[in-house]
């Protein structure tokens, strides 16, 4: 790949959020009318206005859908598919596609972390399956495995195989996936989007090198994750 373009800093607000974004105002802007009419005391209008404030601007603070253009040469990189924080780096026994042992790299989104989510490599997309679930925790081991996700199966140029899984949480009713099977897909692309808090999991060749540590923060299309080993997915496959 060529040089990347660098950084762009501006920031605007992620399209999955405007229906919930407008209608929210409108809720409770006639919740504070009703209330500055209905009482002769302004105490309660005031309480509620500042927390309606708060409340608004978090939801905001959710849907952020920062511009972002990764700053470097791609090849063999995965970049962080999510902000967030690292809650996971293990070997483990990945019985749903690959049915073998894959380095498991998980990054937890809280309420307070942008959501939108990107593409890790460059590659090509080989699956994209959607499978309804449980709402455990997002940070619980069994929520990779039970609760609702969308798993995307990416094939990179020298032919490494790496899955993606965005993971629903507790409160997370919707995860929306943009990548199609059959498309190339790059970095600095959008993979999807994930409402309210939930976890993005990867999947990794063993001897791929990770460039991360647990509980370190990622920002999304930036963060170097790992630095993938083509000569150990190919030894593996023979």
């Amino acid at each position: 790949m060529g040089k990347r373009l660098k950084k762009l800093k501006k920031i605007r607000l992620h399209h999955e959020g405007t229906r919930t974004l407008i209608w929210g105002a409108l809720g409770l802007i006639a919740l504070n009318l009703l209330l500055y009419y209905a009482f002769s005391t302004r105490i309660p209008f005031n309480i509620v206005f500042i927390l309606s404030i708060i409340a608004y601007c978090t939801v905001v603070n959710f849907y952020r859908c920062p511009i972002r253009i990764f700053d470097g040469e791609t090849d063999g990189l995965v970049v962080a598919p999510a902000d967030g924080n690292i809650v996971v780096i293990e070997e483990v026994e990945e019985d749903e596609y690959f049915h073998d042992r894959r380095l498991m790299v998980s990054i937890f989104m809280s309420l307070f972390n942008v959501h939108a989510n990107w593409i890790p490599v460059d590659g090509k997309v080989k699956m994209v399956k959607h499978q309804d679930g449980n709402f455990h925790r997002a940070w619980l081991p069994k929520a990779s495995e039970e609760n609702e996700r969308s798993s995307i199966l990416i094939t990179t140029p020298d032919g490494v195989d790496i899955l993606v899984r965005q993971v629903a949480g507790a409160l997370a009713r919707r995860i929306v996936t943009y990548a199609h099977k059959g498309e190339d897909c790059y970095i600095d692309e959008h993979l999807g989007f994930i409402k309210l808090g939930s976890r993005v999991d990867l999947y990794l060749p063993l001897g791929t090198q990770i460039d991360v540590k647990m509980g370190q923060r990622t920002v999304g299309n930036e963060t170097v994750i790992a630095r993938l080993n083509p000569s150990v997915e190919k030894e593996e496959t023979l």
